[in-house]
């Protein structure tokens, strides 16, 4: 019997640099991006010139996808079995060097944030913290979406920080339209994160990891993606109700949640390949929500954001695994 043995591609070859962005997700990096840059709008227009701003918004678009590749390097035995096309899986790069790119990447973009305003370090270094423990939260049913959550719901907070050049007890003393942004980004995150398991049940299962799909099951986990969903909703019109933005965006953005979550509901066969839909949902109505509440801060922005939403569909159309968000 011959058994082949796969050695890994060294940092420094170009196989290692074509495989890593597998694990970088670009697809999803649009989250952070438009996570951040929200929060960056809701900051007076006095401070950083344009320059600036694109090299803030370029750390929050990245950082996405460095922490999902630094999470990557935890949870190889579940994505073995349910993203098995991801290098890691494959044994073709290995958990250190694609920790330590990550690892390095995820530096840099705390360095600009910190550059910007020496206050994004508590919160950057609250972030890495939850990034390098999510895998071991992840265990708990309770606590998946919500620890992945207040991660993300960090972005507009820093993103403000960075282009304002308030203090980080300033956070505590905004405007309610503020925190609207906070529980629109923690909400519709935690049901992308929730709805998100689904795909993964069999092998969270198999792995150890007690993930509310898990333990409960497929339709009571749409149930409560339901009501983080209409929390999402929620927040978003409060924000559209006290500072204005786009209402025909944040239409689409809340019948492509609905249409998801009905989805889910509805399918016949509850099986975890046709969770795509409701998961792909789950990222475009975080897009599209975000996208209307940053218009109530800056209407100019109207051109850049349906660039960036086409950009964001196009990295979705190219992803490597039709079936993987």
């Amino acid at each position: 019997m011959t058994i082949l043995t796969i050695t890994p591609y060294p940092i420094l070859t170009t196989g290692f640099w074509r495989l890593y962005p597998i694990h970088l997700r670009p697809y999803l990096m649009f989250i952070s991006g438009i996570a951040g840059v929200t929060g960056m709008a809701f900051a007076d227009y006095d401070s950083p010139i344009w320059t600036q701003r694109l090299l803030i918004f370029g750390a929050f678009f990245f950082s996405y996808g460095l922490g999902q590749a630094l999470t990557d390097c935890f949870q190889i035995d579940t994505d073995r079995l349910s993203s098995p096309y991801r290098p890691l899986s494959q044994n073709l790069v290995t958990p250190f060097t694609v920790g330590a790119v990550s690892i390095v990447g995820l530096t840099l973009v705390g360095g600009i944030l910190a550059w910007a305003n020496i206050w994004n370090i508590p919160l950057v270094l609250l972030s890495i913290f939850g990034l390098a423990t999510y895998s071991w939260v992840k265990r708990f049913w309770f606590a998946g979406p919500f620890y992945n959550a207040w991660i993300v719901m960090l972005l507009p907070a820093m993103g403000y920080l960075s282009v304002s050049g308030s203090h980080l007890q300033d956070l505590l003393y905004q405007p309610g339209s503020f925190y609207y942004v906070l529980g629109l980004s923690f909400f519709s995150y935690a049901n992308f994160v929730l709805i998100g398991y689904l795909k993964d049940i069999s092998a969270d299962r198999e792995t150890g990891y007690n993930t509310f799909p898990v333990v409960f099951g497929l339709d009571a986990t749409v149930i409560v993606g339901d009501l983080f969903a209409a929390m999402a909703i929620g927040f978003a019109g409060w924000s559209l109700f006290a500072q204005g933005g786009s209402l025909p965006i944040f239409l689409i953005g809340s019948v492509i949640s609905i249409a998801g979550q009905w989805s889910a509901h509805t399918v016949i066969d509850k099986i975890e390949e046709h969770a795509a839909f409701a998961i792909a949902a789950t990222v475009r109505s975080f897009i599209l929500l975000h996208i209307a509440v940053l218009l109530g801060y800056s209407q100019d922005a109207l051109l850049p954001a349906i660039l960036f939403y086409a950009a964001f569909e196009f990295a979705l159309w190219k992803r490597p695994e039709a079936g993987q968000i």
